[in-house]
């Protein structure tokens, strides 16, 4: 992955950025007690977050603060484990289950690999909260270049959770306010219209939500 898609940014907006890296990655991975007991600390850091991203993160913490965690936890599976279009795996939106997504997935793979930064080998390497989690703590830089390759998937994304009139829209909204417009990006319209390719090689488009743990790392 070449680094064409974002320079480097200030020290101050570095730490915000992160910041907001983090919070998303906890909250788009699958909700449980931990989340809710982390929600208090989360909260009173909004204000340190960048400008309007903090309003949609308030929002959700809002909600996922009022909502019984089995309740959250339901949710969280029907929104996407059980439907395509709010998929988290960014390489299904321009690859599908295609042996282009096979190549994509390597990339993620080598980027993490230049950079230290390990992760669960339960976990495929394209899984939002991971990639966010690795420009939190890790090259922030080459984290949002990947973002930025995958912005159309992710407009898309935040669309359809509109359109599912789920809570996560927040989030991927706060997310957005970050992510920079790759050069060859794919217009978001274009994305919904055509759907990812279809070619079938054994790839699974939904790892089991239930196996995914994204923690520390090493």
């Amino acid at each position: 992955m070449k680094n064409s898609l974002h320079t480097q940014t200030p020290a101050s907006e570095s730490i915000s950025t992160r910041r907001l890296l983090a919070a998303c990655s906890m909250l788009l991975s699958y909700p449980d007690q931990c989340t809710v007991e982390r929600l208090a600390l989360l909260r009173s850091t909004i204000g340190e977050l960048p400008d309007q991203a903090g309003a949609e993160i308030e929002s959700f913490v809002q909600w996922l603060s009022a909502t019984d965690v089995l309740k959250a936890q339901e949710h969280y599976v029907e929104i996407f484990d059980r439907r395509r279009k709010a998929c988290l795996y960014l390489t299904y939106f321009l690859n599908g289950d295609t042996r282009g997504r096979g190549m994509a997935l390597v990339g993620f793979k080598e980027a993490y690999q230049r950079a230290g930064f390990a992760i669960d080998p339960t976990e495929l390497p394209d899984f939002l909260p991971v990639v966010l989690e690795f420009g939190a703590v890790g090259d922030l830089d080459q984290a949002l270049e990947i973002l930025g390759q995958h912005r159309a998937g992710l407009e898309l994304l935040e669309h359809a959770l509109r359109g599912f009139e789920s809570a996560y829209a927040n989030v991927a909204a706060a997310l957005l306010h970050v992510v920079p417009r790759g050069i060859e990006a794919q217009n978001a319209a274009e994305l919904a219209a055509s759907g990812p390719p279809t070619e079938m090689v054994g790839l699974t488009p939904f790892f089991p939500v239930e196996s995914i743990r994204v923690g520390a790392r090493t």
